[in-house]
C-alpha cells in the first residue's frame, strides 16, 4: 500500500523523500519538462553557434533604387511616420539573415555608414553603403527577395575592416532629369511639350554650367552656410547637359554634375539658376555675384528629376583595389544592371510623375517672384555685413 504513492506519507517516508529532494531526485513530470528546456537551449545555442561560425566581414552593397514615396536614404530611427528607403534595407538584412535583429535596432552594431543622404524623392542608380555582415550563402539572393522591386542590391564587394563608404568617397555624381521645356524663353509657353530644345540653346546651357566647374564658395546655393564658413567652399569637377530625347511624345534632357562633395539642395539650386538666366528672368551676371558675400535669391529646382548616378573611390581604387585581397570599387560588371533599373525603375517614374504632377511647370511659374537684383540692394544696405548662417535647412541633404 505504502508503494503506489496513494497512502499517507509516514513520517520516515517523507523524511526520505526530502533527502532525494535535497540530493536532486526528480519526479518524472519534472524531468521531462527539464529536459524539454535543455533541448530547447541546445537547439538555440545550435543556431547561435552556426551564426557565429559564419565569417562577419565588412562589405559595401551597390544600391538602385526610385526614391517616389520616401522620405529620403537615411532612416530616422524611432520613427515610423516617415519611410525611408534604408527601413525597407534593414528590414530585408535581417529577415534574411545577414544581421542580428538588435543590429537592425541599432545600426551602428554593424558600422552602417551610406555614402550619400539623399532628398525627400530623390533616386538613386549607384548609391554605396558600408557595413558588416554574416556572409551567408546566395546574399544579394536573400536580401532582394525581401525588398520591394524598386529597391534593388546590384553588387557585392569585400573592403578593408575600417571602410567608411562616406569618409572615402572622392567624389559624388549625380543627374538631374527636366523636360527641356524648361529652357524655353519666358515668352513661349512654359508647359508646351512640343517644344524641342536647340543647338543654340543648349550650347548656352553647357557654357553656363561650365561657370560651376572649379572651387567656389557656394554659400548662396544653400540655407546652411554664411559666405565666411570654410565648408561653403566646394569643388566642382565637371557639369553639362547631355543631348535631349524623346519619351512618351515629351522631350527630357539630363544635366550631370560631379562633385566632391554638395551641400544641402546644392545641386537644385544650381540647376535652378541656369533656368532661370536660359528663360530670361536672370541676367547671366549673377551668376558671378553668387560668389560674393552678399545674398543672392537663387531659385530651388524641383527634387523629383534628381539622381544620385555614382559614386567614386580613386583614392581607395589605387591604394587597395589591386593589392591581391580587394577588388576596386569600380562596379564595371554590374554596369548593365545598373542601366537597365535606370530604365525600368527611375526614368519611367520621373516622367509619369511631371506629366502627372507637373512638378517642373508649376516651378516654372514661380521664377518671376524672385527678385535676382536684390544683391545690390542687399549690398547697399548691408555694406559688407555676412548674411545669418542659421536660416535652416528646408530638407535633407543632396549628398552628404
Amino acid at each position: 500500500m505504502a508503494g503506489n504513492g496513494e497512502a499517507p506519507i509516514p513520517v520516515g517516508a517523507k523524511q526520505e523523500q526530502d533527502k532525494k529532494a535535497r540530493s536532486g531526485w526528480q519526479g518524472p513530470t519534472r524531468i521531462w519538462e527539464e529536459t524539454e528546456q535543455q533541448a530547447k537551449k541546445l537547439k538555440s545555442s545550435e543556431d547561435g553557434e552556426q551564426q557565429k561560425k559564419l565569417p562577419k566581414r565588412k562589405i559595401v552593397l551597390l544600391m538602385a533604387y526610385s526614391g517616389k514615396g520616401y522620405h529620403g536614404m537615411q532612416r530616422n530611427v524611432g520613427s515610423s511616420k516617415f519611410k525611408t528607403i534604408e527601413d525597407d534595407l534593414v528590414s530585408a538584412l535581417v529577415r534574411s539573415g545577414c544581421i542580428p535583429e538588435n543590429h537592425g535596432e541599432d545600426m551602428r552594431k554593424m558600422s552602417f555608414q551610406r555614402c550619400a543622404r539623399t532628398d525627400k524623392g530623390v533616386s538613386a542608380a549607384g548609391q554605396v553603403v558600408s557595413l558588416k555582415v554574416w556572409l551567408i550563402d546566395d546574399i544579394l539572393e536573400k536580401i532582394n527577395s525581401h525588398l520591394p522591386s524598386h529597391i534593388r542590391i546590384l553588387g557585392l564587394k569585400r573592403v578593408t575592416g575600417g571602410f567608411n563608404s562616406k569618409n572615402k568617397c572622392d567624389a559624388r555624381t549625380y543627374v538631374y532629369m527636366l523636360p527641356t521645356f524648361a529652357f524655353a524663353h519666358k515668352d513661349h509657353d512654359s508647359q508646351d511639350e512640343t517644344y524641342r530644345l536647340s543647338a543654340e540653346t543648349l550650347g548656352r546651357v553647357n557654357r553656363l554650367l561650365a561657370c560651376y566647374k572649379g572651387t567656389h564658395n557656394f554659400h548662396n546655393f544653400t540655407s546652411q552656410k554664411g559666405p565666411h564658413e570654410p565648408s561653403a567652399r566646394r569643388y566642382i569637377l565637371d557639369m553639362f547637359c547631355e543631348e535631349p530625347f524623346v519619351r512618351e511624345g515629351m522631350e527630357f534632357a539630363v544635366i550631370k554634375v560631379k562633385g566632391q562633395s554638395f551641400m544641402t539642395h546644392q545641386i537644385r539650386k544650381m540647376v535652378g539658376l541656369v533656368v532661370a538666366i536660359v528663360k530670361g528672368y536672370a541676367p547671366e551676371s549673377v551668376l558671378e555675384r553668387c560668389w560674393g558675400e552678399a545674398k543672392v535669391d537663387v531659385p530651388k529646382a524641383p527634387g523629383l528629376g534628381l539622381v544620385l548616378e555614382r559614386v567614386h573611390f580613386e583614392k581607395y581604387n589605387q591604394r587597395f583595389g589591386h593589392d591581391g585581397l580587394h577588388e576596386p570599387l569600380d562596379w564595371a560588371r554590374e554596369e548593365a544592371e545598373v542601366t537597365a533599373f535606370k530604365e525600368q525603375h527611375i526614368y519611367p517614374t520621373i516622367i509619369s510623375t511631371e506629366r502627372q504632377e507637373r512638378s517642373m511647370a508649376q516651378w516654372l511659374s514661380t521664377l518671376p517672384m524672385h527678385d535676382f537684383s536684390a544683391t545690390a540692394h542687399a549690398a547697399a544696405g548691408l555694406g559688407t555685413k555676412a548674411p545669418s548662417s542659421l536660416e535652416g535647412s528646408d530638407g535633407v541633404g543632396d549628398s552628404d
